[in-house]
């Protein structure tokens, strides 16, 4: 079963839990109920929001992440369970001990995968690949080439126009897609931790602060969704920028984790196929098969309609 994810942005929103119900109330709006079970990721973009201890404990108990926004409406922090393998500590030895060139195969198949996807969100909004098709044959264990970064140079120019700049502090698109990757991003940190793994002991991303370097590794084939998402709000000219502070744009953001993608040999929602991935990625770096399953191509048949709002 698929978990929903359910954003609140109602200023003045309180949060409660009773009977394994996630109580919402808020000001001049009927009081709601929302089961804990079937919750999966929580979303809190109010600054006014006030919560009952017992919403963290009850929503981490059963295995849901909560993320919570600034006033730019872009997530500032998530909380994740920490005990959400029954043999965690097992798998942690195995990933700390996992070899270098495992590690570095596992990165080589994450890259080209990406660049693919990549290749495929271009094609389809220009009827062109841009080259980046048969760079995946040049993808070598490790990455030494750095091809990732090459891909991205013809890219993004391509998607969003010669005057695009992919910058993580700026207004506009990229506004958007660090909204989308941030919530991606948090998914798949979630999914990383049910595995059974260490989300901060990444195979390719280490910087020392980062305690989500597992997850970047792993989120980097699953970006171009979010690519392709923010290519469709931008209108055909790629020209639109639809404003991040409307709950409707980021509900079509969110849609993404309920469109239906293909991952290995399986269909499955986007939030599902992170869970796939991150057990594919868990048997590779302790000793099972080594083969991971990625995503590859675009949804099918996105619906826009499924997009969660609550508030």
């Amino acid at each position: 079963m698929i978990r929903r994810t359910v954003e609140f942005s109602t200023l003045g929103t309180r949060l409660s839990v009773a009977y394994r119900q996630l109580v919402v109330e808020r000001p001049d709006l009927p009081k709601t109920t929302l089961p804990i079970e079937d919750l999966g990721v929580v979303i809190v973009d109010d600054v006014r929001a006030t919560y009952t201890q017992s919403v963290f404990l009850e929503l981490l108990e059963a295995g849901a992440m909560v993320l919570v926004t600034g006033r730019d409406h872009l997530p500032t922090g998530m909380m994740l369970p920490l005990d959400a393998h029954h043999v965690q500590t097992k798998r942690h030895r195995a990933q700390v001990e996992t070899s270098l060139p495992v590690r570095k195969r596992a990165w080589q198949a994450i890259v080209r995968a990406k660049i693919l996807q990549q290749a495929t969100v271009l094609s389809h909004f220009t009827g062109d690949h841009g080259g980046l098709a048969p760079m995946t044959r040049r993808v070598r264990s490790g990455d030494p080439e750095n091809l990732e970064a090459q891909a991205a140079q013809r890219y993004w120019p391509r998607l969003f126009g010669p005057t695009f700049r992919r910058q993580r502090g700026a207004e506009g698109l990229n506004a958007l897609l660090n909204y989308g990757y941030a919530v991606v991003r948090a998914a798949v940190a979630r999914a990383i931790v049910a595995a059974g793994l260490i989300p901060s002991l990444g195979i390719h991303h280490r910087h020392r602060s980062n305690p989500f370097c597992l997850a970047d590794d792993l989120l980097e084939p699953y970006r171009p969704y979010v690519d392709w998402r923010v290519r469709q709000l931008a209108g055909e000219d790629g020209e639109l920028v639809p404003d991040l502070a409307e709950q409707s744009t980021r509900a079509e953001l969110l849609s993404l984790l309920n469109e239906t993608i293909q991952v290995g040999s399986r269909r499955e929602p986007l939030l599902l196929a992170l869970h796939t991935s991150a057990v594919s990625l868990c048997r590779a770096l302790t000793g099972g098969d080594r083969s991971l399953s990625l995503p590859k191509g675009l949804p099918v048949e996105p619906d826009l309609a499924d997009a969660a709002k609550v508030g």
